[in-house]
């Protein structure tokens, strides 16, 4: 057997199946699908975490960040299937329903459109990450509750993980808090990246 000939005929087929893979392996996207704690409310989109995070990371997995601001369940569930299309990606990760609590939408509104959300997710061929949204108290111990219920019992229902909220901890420094008192402000984002590196990193990073 003529081994030159067979590596001749053989190393395109290798050389192809090689860029397939490295193709692949840099097409793992993590998008964010998110509102204005994620969209980087009042700040420059380069200030935001999603953004701090893709460069901490060095694009591995590139981070899109899909979030606006004053974005609803409803609201981000309708833009997402041209997400999913554009992008692609690997992991989505859906932290949405803030809006919709503060607005005092009826729970049960509010949990459909998310497990729509997570069935379109899945049908994509993508891997659900679905953050804890929780409320301020002042908005009523049985509304809060009820609303918080809903995402750890959608993780369990859909057998995904539930990433915590990353501003229970921002809430407790006045100083990251914008003058509104409920978004984060530029100051905040480096810990909420490194929060949510060390939060993703083990679900993603594999």
């Amino acid at each position: 057997m003529n081994f030159k000939n067979v590596f001749r005929w053989h190393y395109p087929v290798l050389l192809l199946l090689a860029l397939i893979s490295l193709r692949a392996a840099a097409a793992d996207t993590l998008l964010v699908l998110g509102d204005s704690l994620s969209a980087g409310y009042r700040m420059s989109a380069s200030a935001a975490w999603p953004a701090q995070l893709n460069d901490k990371w060095h694009s591995s997995p590139a981070i899109v960040n899909g979030s606006i601001s004053g974005d609803t369940v409803a609201q981000g569930l309708a833009r997402l299937p041209a997400l999913l299309k554009q992008h692609q990606p690997r992991w989505v990760l859906i932290e949405l329903g803030g809006n919709d609590g503060l607005r005092g939408f009826p729970p049960q509104a509010i949990e459909k459109d998310l497990s729509a959300i997570i069935s379109q997710v899945k049908a994509a061929n993508a891997q659900p990450l679905l953050m804890q949204i929780r409320l301020p108290a002042n908005y009523g111990r049985r509304y809060t509750e009820s609303f918080g219920a809903i995402y750890p019992r959608l993780a369990k229902a859909n057998a995904i993980p539930l990433v915590p909220f990353f501003m229970e901890q921002v809430y407790l420094k006045p100083e990251w808090m914008q003058q509104d008192g409920i978004h984060p402000n530029p100051d905040a984002q480096p810990f909420i990246t490194g929060l949510m590196a060390s939060e993703l990193a083990p679900l993603i990073k594999q």
